[in-house]
C-alpha cells in the first residue's frame, strides 16, 4: 500500500489538467474519446448526460458528505477498500481489471481521490480523466507521456507500507 504523508498533501491541490467551471463546458470535446471519471459528482454529471465512463471510480461521498444522487449503474462493478490518503494494491488491481473490461465502475469503500494517479499510468494516450476540483469545477486530464511523467513524480512522494 502507498501512503501519502500529510506534509505532501499540498502537492495535490493544483489541478493535473485543465479546469472548467461547468461540466457542460467539456461535453463537446469528449465525444469519441475514452473518458474515465473519478468522483461521484463528475461521474453523476457524465451519466446524466448519457456519457458512460469507460471507467468510473466513486466512493459514495462528495466533500465528506454522503452523495445520494447517483443514477443506477449499468456497467460491470468492482468493489474495493482504499482508505483516505492511500493507494492500495486492491485499488490498483481493480483499475487493471477495469482497463481490461471497460466499461466498468469501481465502488471504493474509503476514498477514491488518489485513483487518478494509477489510472493515468494505465490508460492509453489521448484518453481523458475527469475529476472534480471542490468548489471550482471539473478538471480534464488528457493522458500523455508528459502527464504520465508528472504522475510518476507525484507517486514518488508516497511511502510504501
Amino acid at each position: 500500500m502507498l501512503v501519502l504523508p500529510s506534509e505532501h498533501r499540498g502537492l495535490f491541490k493544483q489541478p493535473f489538467g485543465t479546469l472548467f467551471p461547468e461540466f457542460s463546458d467539456i461535453v463537446p470535446q469528449i465525444s469519441g474519446r475514452i473518458v474515465c471519471t473519478v468522483g461521484d459528482v463528475v461521474t453523476h454529471s457524465a451519466l446524466t448526460r448519457d456519457i458512460t465512463p469507460a471507467i468510473g471510480v466513486i466512493d459514495g461521498f462528495t466533500m465528506r458528505s454522503p452523495y445520494l444522487a447517483m443514477p443506477e449503474i449499468a456497467q460491470h462493478v468492482l468493489r474495493v477498500k482504499n482508505p483516505a490518503g492511500t493507494i492500495t494494491e486492491e485499488l490498483v488491481a481493480a483499475l487493471d481489471e477495469a482497463v481490461r473490461s471497460m466499461p466498468c465502475m469501481i465502488l471504493v469503500d474509503g476514498e477514491e481521490d488518489l485513483a487518478v494517479l494509477p489510472l493515468i499510468e494505465r490508460l492509453p494516450d489521448d484518453a481523458l480523466i475527469l475529476y472534480g476540483q471542490p468548489n471550482e469545477g471539473v478538471v480534464v486530464c488528457e493522458v500523455t507521456p508528459v502527464l504520465r511523467q508528472h504522475a510518476k513524480e507525484l507517486l514518488s512522494y508516497f511511502e510504501s507500507v
